[in-house]
């Protein structure tokens, strides 16, 4: 099996080069970027193909914003957030944007790293494919089919619906989804669950009630609703 490909993106050659040895010590290839461009270029323009990019904020040229905005335009790629800065609006502005998780500088390698395998490994054990009602999830293509027409999701809304099913009939709280969805203990601002929850029943059109809200506590995802007629 060949070994996972990450991009290591960070204007710092010092902490470019500490991330490179931690990824070869868990036996992952690490390719480098000193900038914005140069990441842009080794994702779109060379055949390599990354399972995952850590990627700075602060960078020459374009910044970790753009990048990852273009990243999500094209690409479902894992993108991990790199940055000196730690104020929740960044927090909050990297998962909107559809970050899979955010590490503040300074930090510890081995803790990046468990996030990592964490992240690349999340699927090693789970089903190839989920269904729910009228629902079929394919988690290796990660395409998502309502009465087998394609529907297209952001990552963040991909992970929500997946833990949706995953858990179906349980009552989830904001913090519990936030936790699990984003892989983050976030303490901020709760809203953005109901954001992505909004945009999610969007797209499930006349089977948005799947998705029911639990008064006091966050949502669930019915059972109920689950017979097909």
């Amino acid at each position: 099996m060949s070994k996972k490909r990450i991009l290591v993106v960070d204007d710092e050659f010092r902490i470019r080069k500490l991330l490179v040895e931690f990824l070869k010590r868990e036996d992952y290839e690490a390719i480098e970027a000193k900038d914005g461009e140069e990441a842009l270029d080794l994702l779109f323009e060379s055949k390599q193909k990354f399972d995952l990019v850590i990627l700075d904020v602060m960078m020459p040229k374009y910044d970790g914003w753009y990048v990852l905005e273009s990243i999500r335009e094209y690409m479902t790629t894992p993108v991990v957030m790199l940055t000196a800065r730690s104020d929740e609006y960044d927090q909050l502005k990297g998962f909107k944007l559809g970050a899979d998780d955010y590490v503040t500088k300074p930090f510890s390698p081995s803790v990046l790293m468990a996030r990592i395998n964490k992240i690349l490994n999340k699927d090693k054990d789970e089903a190839k494919e989920l269904r729910f009602g009228h629902i079929f999830m394919d988690l290796s293509s990660r395409q998502v089919y309502i009465d087998k027409r394609k529907v297209d999701l952001t990552p963040k809304e991909f992970e929500l619906l997946r833990y949706f099913i995953n858990n179906k009939g349980i009552a989830l709280s904001r913090d519990k989804i936030l936790n699990a969805v984003w892989n983050y203990d976030y303490f901020g601002d709760l809203r953005t669950v109901d954001t992505h929850i909004k945009q999610l029943r969007a797209k499930l059109g006349e089977y948005a009630y799947y998705i029911s809200t639990v008064r006091s506590v966050g949502y669930r995802l019915d059972v109920e609703n689950e017979v097909i007629t």
